[in-house]
């Protein structure tokens, strides 16, 4: 009994041999791709990636940045955190503007330039309450 699992692997195991040599010997024959072809893909990808994720958040924060240039007194703001506010004050070297967020008591507030999330423009938008 053991010597029939001994002889039985013994020919897959030549066969094995034979296919691999024969694979080795149809490789060696066919050409190689250029190297710049090989990498054609990964490029490909790469400019994709570019193209959708890259240059249209650059095209966003240029558009932000000429809003924050463009920010002058007595416009209505939204910050990144929700709050509404008429700009009071620009100080752009010391990148913070004064935000004046109730007409009745004149309070003020002082954020960052860059906490500006948006400019309203004429009826963009209502003094915020929402009672």
């Amino acid at each position: 009994m053991t010597s029939l699992l001994l002889i039985v692997p013994m020919p897959l195991a030549r066969a094995a041999v034979c296919l691999a040599q024969a694979e080795a010997a149809n490789g060696a024959q066919r050409p190689e791709l250029p190297f710049a072809l090989q990498y054609l893909p990964l490029l490909a990808i790469a400019a994709a990636a570019y193209l959708l994720l890259f240059r249209p958040e650059r095209e966003r924060m240029r558009k932000q940045q000429d809003v924050l240039k463009a920010l002058k007194r007595n416009d209505r703001v939204v910050t990144s955190s929700g709050i509404y506010g008429t700009v009071a004050n620009v100080e752009r070297e010391a990148d913070r503007v004064t935000l004046k967020v109730d007409e009745a008591s004149n309070a003020k507030l002082t954020v960052t330039l860059a906490s500006i999330a948006k400019v309203l423009r004429d009826g963009a938008a209502d003094d915020g309450g929402g009672g």
